[in-house]
């Protein structure tokens, strides 16, 4: 749904387009018309897209279409779905044609690209040396979560790198990165069952932050999860990342350092960000015996993109803010694309960086990718 409705438009009525390393794909209309959607498919011709990435009229689908992951759904899962969709509301929404240049354009070399990279068409087979709960979680962030599709790195040929530390090892994707989930995770704080559920619940952690951006939708949508569902899929990737095996307590002791750390680094007192960071951030983000305004308040030591080696999402989240948060009661964040410029921007962005996460080597190259992010379409 997220992918299948463009801004303003009818649901699963397709017209999003979806920024690739080749170019703009426009996503299709899913509803049952039989002109303009696939109110005409049948249940095989469904089956045969979900898990082999072909159209109905045998044209190849660009593999945007996440059908790599949506192959390991089970029958009775893709009968459902199918079942389900089939009965919603059919929308006439005639197909926004993709352009790709040549030769990405040639859909036939498709072909070619599932010979290499879409071997595994079969659907989840439970590991026998895993819990009920393991691999329920595994199964839903393996298929119809397809989170590697995002999650994991990408090469040349935009297919998901290969190799066990690849997997969910990080990429991006709209725009956005879309942090490791494994034990690459650059987070301070290692990420506890606890703490993803209450992620994928709420959008929201205390040691991590709030979900922005194409993860808003994410969160929204697993709300109307089961509560077990979302259970399983915390399990699961916790299970990646060994130092989350560590006690709550380790990790509570090191949050109170770090937030610690923050108020007494008197290196970036001398920082010009410290006045802009004043202005525009210290009233939600700073600690202190103030007030609690405006819903969740996350904590910038504990911040997961403040610690990354990337400074995209920080980027986004100053120019764009937050304006449909994954929970109302999250609140919103102004942006500040109109109101402060590149060098601004950068002051702010250095500032921020060597005072919440001064282990970490200041970013590179930040003047050219604020420029990049400014040019782009915001997703708050």
């Amino acid at each position: 749904m997220v992918c299948h409705t463009a801004p303003g438009g009818q649901t699963n009525a397709g017209g999003l387009g979806l920024d690739t390393p080749f170019g703009t794909i426009f996503t299709t209309n899913i509803t049952p018309d039989r002109e303009t959607g696939i109110g005409a498919w049948s249940y095989k011709a469904f089956e045969r897209a979900m898990r082999e990435g072909i159209h109905r009229d045998g044209r190849h689908l660009y593999p945007a279409f996440p059908y790599t992951a949506y192959a390991k759904m089970s029958d009775e899962d893709l009968q459902s779905l199918y079942a389900y969709l089939m009965t919603r509301p059919p929308v006439s929404a005639p197909n926004q044609e993709t352009r790709l240049p040549f030769p990405m354009n040639l859909r036939p070399l498709v072909a070619g690209w599932n010979t290499l990279f879409h071997r595994d068409r079969q659907a989840y087979t439970p590991n026998p040396d895993k819990s009920p709960l393991w691999n329920r979680g595994a199964y839903l962030v393996n298929s119809s979560g397809h989170c590697a599709a995002c999650h994991s790195p990408r090469n040349a040929l935009g297919a998901e790198k290969s190799g066990e530390n690849n997997f969910l090892a990080g990429g991006f994707a709209d725009n956005w990165e879309a942090p490791a989930l494994n034990k690459l995770s650059s987070s301070p704080i290692p990420w506890t069952e606890q703490e993803l559920f209450q992620y994928l619940r709420t959008g929201y952690s205390p040691l991590h932050g709030v979900a922005a951006g194409p993860m808003g939708p994410v969160v929204a949508g697993l709300a109307q999860l089961p509560e077990a569902d979302v259970k399983a899929m915390a399990h699961y990737l916790a299970s990646l990342n060994p130092a989350a095996a560590q006690s709550q307590s380790s990790h509570a002791a090191l949050a109170t350092r770090l937030e610690a750390d923050s108020q007494t680094n008197q290196e970036t007192r001398l920082l010009p960000g410290e006045t802009l960071f004043n202005g525009a951030c210290a009233v939600c983000h700073d600690s202190g015996s103030g007030p609690v305004l405006f819903g969740a308040r996350p904590s910038l030591a504990l911040n997961s993109n403040l610690h990354s080696d990337h400074p995209d999402n920080v980027i986004q989240v100053l120019m764009h803010g937050i304006t449909r948060p994954a929970q109302t009661n999250l609140s919103t964040m102004p942006g500040f694309k109109s109101s402060m410029n590149d060098a601004q921007m950068e002051s702010l962005l250095q500032y921020m960086r060597a005072r919440f996460a001064p282990d970490k080597p200041a970013w590179n190259n930040l003047r050219k990718k604020i420029a990049e992010i400014r040019q782009q379409p915001g997703h708050p």
